[in-house]
This record gives C-alpha cells, sequence and structure tokens, in this order.
C-alpha cells in the first residue's frame, strides 16, 4: 500500500475516518472527499494528505473536479473507495418521492460520479481499484427499510457491472456488504441493542483495504457480507 494513492469518498464519517486512519497507517497518500466543510479531529494530515471539503458528489462536474484535483496533486489515482451515503428509515405509506429520489443520490449517484471520474486514472495504474459500500440489508428488506435497501441494490448492481466492464483493464471493482456499524449515532438512535453484535467501523475498514491491496487482485465482481454477529 506504501506510496499508492487513495481518493476516500464520505471521509469526514465514522467509517471513512477508520479507513483514512487505516491506510494511512499503512504508508497510503491519502485525498480525504467529503460533503462537509470541515475535518472532524483525528484524520490523517501532513503532505501524503489533500483534503477536500465541501465537494457535492451527488453533481458530476464536482466529483469529476475532486477526482481531477486528486490526481493533480499526486500525479495519479490508485484507488477509489466510495463510502459517501446516506440512511434513512421510512415505511413506503409515510415516504414521499423525494426521499426515495434523495437516498438514490447520495448512495448511487455520488459513487457512479466519483467512479466515472476516476476510470481514466485506475486504467493507467498498475492496479486500479473501486471498493464501494453496499447494504446487507439490501439483500432482504424489512419494514422501513424500503428507500435505503432499494438504493444500496443500485450499489450493488453497479459494482457488478462495473466489475464486467473494466475486468479487462486490470481494475476491480468490488463491494461490503455491512449490517450494523458501531458508530454513536447508531447506538443514540437503538441504545438498547447489543452493540457487541455490531461492526466496528475498523473491522470494516480491515476488509475494504484487504479488497484495494495487492492480495485482491483476483477478486472483481464481488458482494461481501461483513456482518459480525447481527
Amino acid at each position: 500500500m506504501a506510496g499508492r494513492v487513495y481518493a476516500i469518498t464520505g471521509a469526514f464519517g465514522a467509517l471513512g475516518s477508520a479507513v483514512a486512519r487505516a491506510a494511512a497507517a499503512q504508508g497510503a497518500r491519502l485525498a480525504l472527499i467529503d460533503f462537509a466543510k470541515t475535518p472532524p479531529p483525528g484524520l490523517p494530515d501532513g503532505g501524503d494528505v489533500l483534503v477536500l471539503g465541501g465537494v457535492d458528489l451527488t453533481d458530476a462536474v464536482a466529483a469529476g473536479a475532486a477526482i481531477d484535483a486528486v490526481a493533480d496533486r499526486f500525479g495519479g489515482l490508485d484507488v477509489l473507495l466510495n463510502i459517501a451515503g446516506g440512511f434513512r428509515w421510512e415505511t413506503l405509506e409515510t415516504s414521499l418521492a423525494e426521499g426515495w429520489h434523495r437516498l438514490f443520490l447520495m448512495n448511487v449517484q455520488t459513487a457512479a460520479n466519483a467512479s466515472r471520474a476516476a476510470i481514466p486514472y485506475l486504467r493507467e495504474s498498475k492496479s486500479g481499484r473501486i471498493v464501494n459500500v453496499g447494504a446487507n440489508a439490501a439483500l432482504k428488506a424489512s419494514m422501513g427499510m424500503g428507500p435505503y435497501a432499494a438504493s444500496k441494490a443500485g450499489v450493488h448492481s453497479l459494482t457488478e457491472s462495473l466489475a464486467e466492464e473494466l475486468k479487462a483493464d486490470d481494475v476491480t471493482v468490488n463491494a461490503v456488504l455491512p449490517s450494523i456499524l458501531d458508530t454513536p449515532t447508531n447506538r443514540a438512535d437503538m441504545p438498547k441493542a447489543d452493540f457487541a453484535a455490531w461492526v466496528r467501523p475498523d473491522e470494516l475498514a480491515a476488509v475494504m483495504l484487504f479488497l484495494a491491496g495487492e492480495d485482491a487482485s483476483a477478486v472483481t465482481g464481488a458482494l461481501i457480507p461483513v456482518t459480525g454477529r447481527v
């Protein structure tokens, strides 16, 4: 991983931060991209880190400008980790069309826009990688998970299709499918849950970075459940 260039979308969140710290510890050069303008404390910094806040990845032009900035700074791009996304619980009866569309934009369109912009640079890499974040809930959705699960199912299909599109270019495309992440927000929303059964961000980060590494060169188009003990 040392010296390779990693672009991480949604880098200011709980999972993105965990991935950034783990990748930096292994010597990666990082571009940390997020819709939020200000990064939280504790993210990697220094000369091998580019921070791009205030980037709306639902806008293809903005996504392209961000990825171009990464390549300009580091001379290329080896890995794109699409972590940007969102969640909302609501039943179909109480939901509005705008909510479904918003989750599609946040989960599918962000990944599609960033990936489209990254493809030319990943083709130039000796081992280009894209790792997306799907959801185990998209395999069998429960009540109130319709909009979220549908959008994450879109991420799954995007992953499989793009893997076929890029397999002749030595660019792999895979996705991890977590259950419930152990984050402060999820603990606040589900205070009576068994937190020990959930997936820690650092555990999911380890799987993502494996898929981004050399040892996973033969893996593409995979949807990998990371469900902890849920």
